[in-house]
């Protein structure tokens, strides 16, 4: 499965969105630690001068005996002792009279684990952090040497150090958000009218690849505006560069088409001019066929020949003449047409012409009236009962029939025969192209009856389709009916 590629804009919102939330975290996570590193050194300090404090008390005797510990409660009632503050004496490696002031100012004193954790720090008067359990939680703790071999331990809780660190993370988390929504939405709307200039260069190269290029007389004026084509920019550039390819294919174009006409113009001529000496040759050749003059055999074979090469040839010149006027865009009669007696009479002459194949018609109830030239349509539908004879092998049965569809008339000649080469489905109607043996020819083919069934139908504003399988081929046409 092919995931679908995500758009120019979309990319370049979601970068400049990325971008940004790099640079808030990278803001806000040296913000936080540089906040936290500054409140630890002032918890440092204010332990540092604790035990400054204590260690005086204790040096002035005031809470001490003599030469034994002196108890917690002695320097944790000083004065300036804030809640939460953690003193004990360490003596001999065990921790006596450890306490914490509670909120009151009355010492609590430590758990045995708690001792035995602190009675294990080193007295380097260097602060650390200290993890207390659920119920002190983390401490800045130092431990110095004291009078009387003993060890001071003074410690303040960094709850509040987290507490603050916590709300900045908060606050810089939420202020990042509505950052980056609000710059989200600020880069969508900058790309948007930063891509509108490509967005135009877009929508000139839709409508050309939306104009019929394949033939005809096409006017090429489309254009990329002027202020979309300033070589200055990057989507200027690629709008000067289209605005130069389409004046390319405008001058290609425009050869073609001259060089179109010119061909259309000599085949019209040399058709319109061949009339007259094929009329001559096979008048010529029916004259010396009904002189009676006494002829030898292969004399009057030939002639024979030549009258019906010529009638051959001036079937093809009539289609070549009738493809270029055509081709020309020249108007057709616009009459009412029944189509039912159309395709009827049509079926009764295909009849006669291939006695060997079983002709059915399958027609409405009530006519069928298309607009158009008569004589034209009835030789699509002559052309489609002939292509059907002359590719099928005898026995073959084909229907004819019309019906209305919609706003339009449907025209179906249907036929059980081998089928259509898959390889020439799609190339039937284009001139000159023939059957292979998967439909077994009985007589010769131009090449141009089918080319003639989309010319003609498609001026008269139809579409024409062809469908084929082994032992069912079908051609449709479809025509606008009269509107009532």
């Amino acid at each position: 499965m092919i995931r679908p590629r995500w758009t120019l804009r979309r990319r370049l919102v979601l970068a400049v969105v990325a971008l940004l939330a790099i640079v808030a975290i990278v803001i806000g996570a040296v913000s936080i630690l540089t906040l936290r590193g500054y409140l630890i050194d002032r918890l440092d300090a204010q332990v540092t001068k604790s035990t400054t404090r204590s260690q005086e008390a204790i040096g002035g005797g005031r809470a001490g005996g003599d030469g034994g510990p002196p108890p917690a409660a002695g320097f944790l009632a000083l004065p300036g002792q804030s809640e939460g503050t953690l003193g004990a004496i360490i003596s001999g490696g065990q921790l006596f009279s450890g306490a914490v002031l509670d909120r009151t100012g009355s010492p609590t004193p430590l758990t045995l684990a708690q001792a035995t954790m602190l009675a294990a720090l080193p007295p380097d008067g260097r602060p650390r952090t200290v993890e207390l359990g659920a119920d002190l939680g983390e401490y800045r703790v130092a431990v110095v040497e004291s009078s009387n071999r003993n060890r001071l331990l003074i410690g303040l809780p960094l709850i509040g150090v987290n507490a603050t660190v916590l709300q900045l993370a908060l606050v810089v988390a939420i202020v990042s958000l509505i950052g980056l929504i609000a710059a989200a939405f600020a880069a969508s709307f900058t790309v948007r009218l930063a891509l509108r200039p490509l967005e135009r260069v877009v929508k000139t190269a839709t409508t050309v690849s939306e104009l019929p290029l394949e033939r005809g007389n096409v006017a090429l004026a489309v254009r990329v505006d002027v202020i979309d084509a300033d070589p200055h920019t990057e989507v200027g550039r690629v709008g000067a560069a289209l605005n130069t390819m389409l004046g390319h294919i405008a001058a290609a174009l425009a050869a073609r088409q001259a060089s179109e006409k010119k061909v259309r113009t000599f085949v019209a001529d040399a058709s319109h001019e061949l009339r007259t000496p094929l009329a001559s040759i096979r008048g010529y050749a029916e004259l010396t066929r009904r002189g009676g003059y006494e002829l030898p055999a292969d004399i009057v074979h030939a002639m024979g020949r030549v009258e019906s090469e010529a009638v051959r040839m001036t079937s093809l010149v009539e289609d070549l003449l009738l493809l270029a006027r055509l081709d020309e865009g020249r108007e057709l009669e616009k009459q009412d047409v029944d189509l039912t007696n159309l395709v009827s009479n049509a079926v009764a002459d295909a009849r006669v012409a291939g006695p060997d194949h079983e002709w059915t018609v399958d027609l409405a109830d009530v006519p069928v009236l298309a607009v158009g030239d008569s004589a034209r349509l009835h030789q699509v539908v002559a052309n489609l009962l002939a292509n059907a004879r002359v590719h099928t092998a005898a026995g073959t049965t084909v229907t004819a029939s019309v019906r209305a569809a919609g706003d339009r008339a449907l025209i179906e000649v249907t036929d059980n025969g081998a089928g259509i080469d898959p390889a020439l489905i799609d190339s039937v109607f284009e001139r000159f192209v023939r059957g292979d043996g998967s439909r077994s020819r009985s007589a010769g083919s131009t090449g141009l009856g089918l080319a003639i069934v989309s010319s003609v139908v498609e001026a008269h504003g139809g579409e024409t389709a062809v469908a084929s399988t082994p032992g069912h081929t079908v051609f449709r046409v479809l025509l606008p009916l009269v509107h009532s």
